[in-house]
This record gives C-alpha cells, structure tokens and sequence, in this order.
C-alpha cells in the first residue's frame, strides 16, 4: 500500500540519513574500498530477493546510491521502508 506523504514523513525521523529524491527514499553509502562496497550489496541483494522487491542502485567503486520505491503501487509503501530499515541494520 502506498504510504501518504505524512506516513512517509513520520517514517524519516526514524531512517538515519534518508530522504525523499524524485518520489524514492534515496540514500547514499561510503565505503573504504570497493569490497567493502560490494559486501554491504551483496547482503541487500540476498535480503531484497526474500523479500520479492529490489532497489534501484547505482555504484562506484566504496560508493553507492541506493533508491527505494514501488513501481506496481507509483510510490512508497511499506516494504520500500521494511527494506530501508533492513539496510541500515546492514550497513
């Protein structure tokens, strides 16, 4: 279910460093090296597919961008928090 612009709101306060970039929760991760970086993409990948739902990512080299919306809803939901949780408990 997509999630009102408040929801999405009152879900921020509690996701450390993310926020709302053309309709997605948007955050971006550094790392030391690009093992690193692609350890931290590896344990969301894994999680992601158990879950049925994937991020949009773009990464280079320690960094990555990572975008998190609902295409089937056209925006946020529940899982797109579920899933920004799970990555920060991983990072």
């Amino acid at each position: 279910m997509k999630l009102s612009d408040e929801q999405i709101k009152n879900e921020l306060k509690s996701l450390n460093g993310w926020t709302i970039q053309n309709g997605k929760l948007h955050k971006e991760f550094a790392f030391s090296d690009f093992v690193k970086a692609f350890s931290f993409m590896t344990k969301i990948a894994l999680h992601a597919e158990k879950m049925n739902h994937h991020p949009e990512w773009f990464n280079v080299y320690n960094r990555i961008t990572i975008d998190l919306m609902t295409h089937d809803a056209g925006g946020i939901t529940t899982n797109d928090v579920e899933l920004a949780r799970f990555i920060e408990s991983a990072s």
